[in-house]
């Protein structure tokens, strides 16, 4: 069962270090303040929550200054091929780490430039990423996401697209499922 938001909010106070649990509730709060879906949020700060968890008591959000002290974390999230043989943490490991990224954004564009007192660049999308969190994602050798049985065949596209009304919807069926086959 999915955790509500108002729950992760909560374990915010768990993290065993008041200075990363301050900056939870500011990141929070500037998310609000963007209009970022509760959803989004909620995965963000899992994520986070669980970082500074990791981190332990010792250390806060504004020490990282090195890249292996994310991928030692995101590292943690590595399955075995035994246990998971298709890869998916590799999906998990890429989402932590955008989760991780927008941490490090907002308190580097943000957190620190309001705590200066200069003028912080509150648009996301021109945020610059600190060197520190400049990692790449992990590639997967997964042809496609979906199982076998999960993939339109021909003669059921062609059941599909008769009941379409619009014709732009059935060109639009049509391409996507010929791209997948050319791929």
């Amino acid at each position: 069962m999915p955790v509500r938001l108002s729950t992760t909010l909560s374990k915010i106070s768990s993290v065993p270090n008041s200075t990363n649990a301050d900056l939870l509730d500011g990141l929070y709060a500037f998310m609000k303040t963007t209009g970022a879906t509760e959803s989004y949020c909620n995965n963000t700060l899992k994520t986070a929550i669980a970082f500074a968890r990791y981190l332990g008591p010792d250390q806060s959000f504004y020490e990282i200054r090195a890249k292996y002290k994310i991928t030692d974390f995101l590292d943690t999230k590595i399955k075995d091929d035994v246990t998971d043989p298709d890869k998916r943490w590799i999906t998990i490991w890429n989402d932590y780490l955008g989760d991780l990224k927008y941490l490090f954004r907002w308190l580097h564009n943000y957190k620190l430039k309001v705590d200066q007192g200069l003028e912080p660049d509150s648009c996301p999308s021109e945020w610059e990423t600190p060197s520190f969190a400049q990692i790449r994602k992990k590639k997967t050798k997964r042809l496609s996401p979906y199982g076998k049985n999960e993939i339109w065949e021909l003669n059921e596209l062609q059941t599909i697209v008769k009941y379409e009304p619009h014709k732009r919807n059935k060109a639009a069926l049509v391409l996507m499922w010929d791209e997948w086959t050319q791929s």
